[in-house]
């Protein structure tokens, strides 16, 4: 979000933004009020434009794209997205057959895919796994989603070893750490919630995934929402205690807004989970920090 923010403010509207910058409403509601514009394909963005590409990342075809239609590209692929597209390369380039651990048809999963067509098989859950075919089962590598859920991925892996005994992991976790760290504070939170409300959008993976750990973590009841006004108070009837969570891209407003919502009707009294202290920082995107740092240095000639 503030990538583009920055982009906006330094270029000016439009600012074209290729697949939803983060799969969050609010979010891509609010870019859109201040001149972000929002399209599925390249092919939609007009030449000489300038186009940012999503947290999610792209195919190296997509960049091909942009540069026939002489598009000004910003990239904003989360640094965990880009360490997955490196290790495709890599083992693409070590001739190894590469299992990708995600969903059919994310935008991840369609760029990582990208990176190494010829030798990436999808897996999409442990029961894709019987359907798997390698051309050597020494050299056998898995990657994954990083906005899946820790216990679903390591099912798959799981499956994954059975039938292949010398698959190779990554050499680091793939799993995006503010998607860890919010499914083992909902672990803690959904064995003593009555009912576990997750701030988030349909369409954000790791969203829907706090939902489905929550209920396998105990709870009676989780719902996915957007905004406070989506609650149905029917789910409050024989409820004493309410589990709150947001996924990975969430602004801290929404979450607020619930709060102040359940605060309202009788519950007040907020217990902070916390399951780790999260001090990583991302930079803007490096064509933005050039620009500024251009923008900058001439002001400072004048």
């Amino acid at each position: 979000m503030i990538a583009v923010e920055k982009a906006l403010e330094q270029y000016g509207s439009p600012v074209y933004v290729r697949h939803e910058i983060v799969h969050n409403k609010y979010v891509v509601q609010t870019l859109e009020k201040k001149g972000a514009i929002f399209v599925e394909d390249t092919a939609e963005v007009p030449e000489g434009s300038i186009v940012m590409f999503s947290a999610h990342g792209v195919a190296p075809t997509v960049h091909e794209e942009a540069a026939e239609r002489k598009l000004a590209t910003i990239d904003a692929t989360c640094p965990l997205v880009t360490k997955v597209h490196k290790e495709a390369v890599r083992f693409a380039q070590d001739d190894f057959d590469i299992l990708l651990i995600g969903h059919e048809g994310h935008e991840e999963v369609i760029g990582t895919s990208g990176e190494a067509p010829d030798h990436i098989t999808l897996v999409d859950g442990p029961e894709d796994v019987a359907g798997v075919e390698v051309r050597d089962p020494s050299k056998v590598v898995w990657l994954s989603q990083t906005t899946l859920s820790v216990d679903e991925t390591m099912e798959t892996v799981g499956a994954l070893k059975e039938k292949f005994p010398l698959l190779i992991s990554p050499p680091s976790d793939d799993i995006c750490y503010a998607t860890q760290n919010r499914q083992i504070a909902v672990k803690q939170m959904g064995a003593d919630a009555d009912l576990v409300i997750v701030v988030g959008s349909k369409n954000s993976s790791n969203s829907v995934r706090l939902v489905e750990v929550a209920l396998g973590a105990g709870a009676n009841d989780a719902h996915l929402v957007d905004f406070a006004e989506e609650i149905d108070e029917a789910w409050l009837e024989g409820v004493s205690t309410v589990g709150v969570t947001s996924g990975a891209s969430v602004p801290e407003v929404l979450v607020d807004g619930v709060l102040a919502w359940l605060s309202e009707r009788g519950f007040e009294d907020v217990e902070i989970v916390k399951s780790a202290e999260e001090s990583i920082t991302f930079s803007l995107p490096k064509e933005l920090r050039r620009d500024l740092r251009a923008e900058a240095a001439a002001l400072s000639q004048k």
